[in-house]
Parts: structure tokens; sequence; C-alpha cells
């Protein structure tokens, strides 16, 4: 992990949302830290809870139990200003460049109104050569080529690098990429996902990356960690290496098995985690115990059905929510 101090910490959080008339709890008691400087990606099935998780550690949903604190702080007890420094200093990236940015204005304008009403820029001038670093920034170059144009005159591409560049224009810690890459083409996601890595270098930004695919995972947080989530739950935290490379719960080692390798042949031929059942959980019905007994192929009568597994460490830095796992690694 990061030796950097904690920037961002979930205690015990929890989230409920009614539906039918019922409380679903879309996060169910996590607990994360994210250090300064570190890459944290949270990946999972769509309904899982990580796209919620991000909405509160940017503060846009408050928790319904738990405390999420930035810089030590608890985010819902700072007095109001010191809450808007923290809103500034957290960034989201959307996951759909066509809606998150206002058709009916420029690109020079979207990048130049956060600019102005926060006071990072003085004037009109000062705001559109800043607006100019920012493309750079974003290797949307020459800038001048972008600045009088209209998001729908962009590719999709593109659009998502000037999402990126608003994030950027009130100088964040912490950035919140909510599926940044997985609405444009995989041709140049790569390329988008390079220019994110190198943002973090030059500028020591942290990110909370939330993504569905562990490939896509796997490459950004190359050096960073990654957080397994299953309905509501991490299952999994582990560095990026250690967890592709020696999956510990059985959830992340189905994900793993069923990502396609560049060779067809090796994909043919692969092993594939064999679960009991292909169906999710409704959140409406979590299952008892473990939440994921009912597909897991390790399942064990009376133990997995009765007792919610914590999050405990299993060995190289991993820490992983599964009864069978933590008494095997004991053992070993």
């Amino acid at each position: 992990m990061n030796s950097h101090r904690p920037l961002v910490e979930l205690v015990n959080v929890t989230r409920e949302f009614e539906q039918s008339g019922k409380a679903v709890k879309a996060v169910d008691d996590i607990s994360l830290t994210v250090a300064e400087g570190e890459v944290v990606c949270l990946v999972g099935e769509s309904g899982c809870g990580k796209t919620t998780t991000g909405r509160m550690v940017a503060g846009l949903i408050k928790p319904t139990a738990g405390e999420v604190r930035f810089d030590g702080r608890d985010i819902w007890h700072m007095p109001h200003e010191h809450f808007m420094k923290y809103r500034l200093a957290v960034q989201l990236i959307h996951q759909d460049p066509y809606a998150s940015l206002n058709p009916a204005h420029t690109i020079q304008q979207i990048l130049s109104a956060p600019l102005l009403h926060h006071g990072f820029a003085r004037n009109s001038s000062g705001a559109r050569t800043r607006v100019r670093e920012l493309l750079r920034m974003v290797d949307l170059t020459p800038p001048d080529d972008y600045l009088d144009k209209y998001p729908h005159q962009l590719s999709g591409g593109q659009r998502q690098r000037i999402s990126v560049a608003r994030a950027l224009t009130v100088t964040p810690s912490v950035i919140v990429a909510d599926e940044a890459v997985s609405m444009v083409d995989v041709s140049i996601r790569v390329g988008l996902l390079n220019m994110l890595r190198k943002l973090k270098d030059q500028i020591g930004v942290t990110f909370v990356f939330i993504t569905h695919d562990l490939a896509v995972a796997k490459h950004f947080a190359w050096e960073g960690r990654i957080a397994v989530m299953y309905l509501g739950r991490i299952v999994e935290l582990a560095p990026t290496l250690q967890l592709i490379n020696h999956p510990a719960h059985p959830y992340t080692q189905a994900l793993l098995s069923a990502i396609p390798e560049a060779d067809p042949r090796i994909t043919r031929t692969k092993q594939r985690v064999q679960l009991r059942s292909l169906d999710i959980p409704s959140l409406l019905h979590v299952p008892s115990g473990c939440a994921f007994h009912p597909r897991c192929p390790l399942f064990e009568a009376n133990l997995c059905e009765l007792t919610v597994p914590a999050l405990l460490e299993v060995g190289g830095g991993t820490r992983a929510a599964c009864h069978v796992v933590q008494r095997e690694r004991v053992m070993a």
C-alpha cells in the first residue's frame, strides 16, 4: 500500500435506499482507506454498489451510517466553508460524456466557467490561457482547434478528455472516475487510460477508479490496489498484481477466469470457475450470511449461510471476506 498519509477514508459506511417500500442496502458496512497519490479501483458487476460508493466519496450523497473522512475529518460534520473546499478537492468524472457536457456551450465556455467562478482565473483572458494548458494536459492539441467547438462536434473520446479537463480546472486532490472509459470505443480506451495515468504521475492526483471490467482495472491500477465488490460489500482488497496473479476470493477467481485472453486458443482452453448458480440475487433479497454463498463453488453448509464474513488479512497484502479461505490460510 502507498506509504503516504490517508486522504480518503470510509469507516463502516452503509447507504440505504427505499425500493418497493423496503430499505435496500446499496452499500453495506464497508471500510476503505485511500492514501494520498494512490490509485484504488472499485470493481464489480452492475448493482454491486461501486457507483454509490464513489458518489459518497465525492460528497454527493450522505451515508445512512458510518463516516466519510477527508484528510482525517468527517465531511458531514465539517463547517460549511471546509465542506465547500472539500467538494472542490474531490472531483467526479462521469460515465457519459454526451450527457455531462452542456451542448449549448463551447469548450472554452465549459472550461472557463469553473475557473472564473472559483477564482482560479482573474479574467476571461487568464481563463483562456489556463484552458489552453488544460487541453494540452489531456492531449487535445493544438488547443486552439478545440476552444470554439461545441461538444457535438467532438468524438466520444475527445468529449471524455474535456470532462477530465473540467475536473482538473479546480486543481483537485482526488478524482473519482466512474466508468470513465466504458462508453468510448475500445480502440481509444487505452489512450484515455494512459492519459489518466500520466496525469497521476504529473500532478500527483489520487484516483478512485470505478469499473466493471477487471482488465481495465488491471491496466489502470498496475501499481495500485483493487477492491472487488459484491452486493454492496467489499469481498477482496489487494495490491493489483497480487489480486490478478493470486486471487483469494472465489468471486474474484470467477471474474478473472471470465476475462478473454489476447490469444483465442488460450481463451478456448482456459479453465473457468464453475459457479453453483449464474443468477445474481436481488438487493431486495440478499442471501443470509455470505451473500455469495448461493453461487460459490467453495460453499460449506452450516458455515457460509450463517454468518457474514469479515474482510480479513489472508496473506500477501490481501484481505478477503470468505470463511473458507480464511480458515485454509490460517491452517496453512
